[in-house]
């Protein structure tokens, strides 16, 4: 059977994957200029600043680009093909790339707004998105 590729959890990551096996969506927070930025550096893109801390995000955001697959890059994605893959803004600021799940993909749009959720992957939850509200999650701001 073909599973779907799990991340590889390690010291710089691993405070994110745990706060996705809770349900929450972490980023990182600079201590010294207050950016927020993916877990993927040691030290802050905008000051340097090794002085790093984390932040639950609100797992709210909107789609700023996207692309429909048409074609799975390997068996293991072939059930979900056509998928969308997407940019997402989160409202903190932040960019991630991730995935667009429940709604057809011709449905998604620029703009659309989303809201985070967890698909599990041997072993490790990563964060996937939905249309905000579908969820049952109150999306007011």
């Amino acid at each position: 059977m073909n599973e779907k590729p799990s991340p590889e959890i390690t010291s710089l990551n691993r405070e994110y994957f745990e706060g996705c096996a809770l349900g929450e969506l972490r980023v990182r927070r600079c201590l010294a200029c207050e950016a927020r930025f993916r877990f993927a550096h040691e030290w802050c893109p905008v000051c340097w600043s090794g002085e790093l801390g984390w932040v639950k995000a609100s797992g709210r955001g909107k789609v700023s680009h996207f692309s429909i697959v048409h074609q799975a890059p390997s068996p293991a994605f072939e059930p979900d093909a056509p998928y969308v893959i997407a940019l997402v803004e989160l409202d903190e600021g932040v960019r991630m790339m991730s995935t667009i799940k429940g709604c057809a993909p011709h449905e998604v749009a620029i703009g659309m707004r989303v809201e985070a959720g967890f698909e599990a992957r041997n072993g490790a939850d990563i964060p996937i998105f939905h249309p905000a509200g579908s969820l049952g999650v109150d999306t007011s701001e």
